[in-house]
């Protein structure tokens, strides 16, 4: 038993940091924050829905990158930080009733693009930018980064076997 929550905390540790680099990427050309957003990193987002024991991992690699590199700082570890942890919650909870990979793959699509709502009041209420127009284009970059890296993850996984990792 021990040795397995070694695992999946060596594991979620392995995450953040993944989750920090491929963040830093996209935000050295400005496409990391603001209300257009590639993160790489957000197609980690992806391995909550083959294990939801990686959603501790994701939401604290979203919190370190905010942390260190975001320019407004402790707001988007706060918003950046609840978004994750509200659309990943819901996946790992509801992924449970979903038997098959790609179900839960369409949730995590789903509910990381809805939940940009948090991310474009933190916009509005700092940089003052409509609010329809910030969250049209949050969730339109967050549907892409998602929905191109789900057959990705899905095919990694076949290679890989994601859950083996955490359990």
């Amino acid at each position: 038993m021990k040795q397995n929550t070694t695992k999946a905390l060596v594991t979620n540790a392995l995450i953040v940091a993944l989750y920090v680099v491929l963040s830093w990427a996209p935000g050295v050309f400005n496409l990391a924050s603001g209300a257009i957003q590639f993160r790489l990193s957000e197609a980690l987002n992806h391995l909550v829905a083959f294990d939801r024991k990686y959603l501790f991992g994701v939401v604290v690699g979203v919190i370190v990158y905010n942390a260190l590199f975001s320019p407004m700082g402790w707001l988007d570890v706060l918003f950046g930080g609840g978004q994750s942890l509200l659309g990943l919650a819901v996946v790992a909870w509801a992924g449970q009733h979903l038997p098959k990979v790609w179900q839960r793959q369409a949730l995590a699509i789903v509910m990381m693009t809805v939940t940009m709502f948090l991310i474009a009041i933190e916009l509005v209420w700092t940089a003052h930018l409509p609010f329809w127009v910030t969250y049209g284009s949050l969730m339109l970059s967050e549907l892409v980064i998602m929905a191109i890296s789900a057959p990705v993850m899905y095919v990694i996984d076949k290679t890989v076997h994601f859950a083996r990792y955490v359990n």
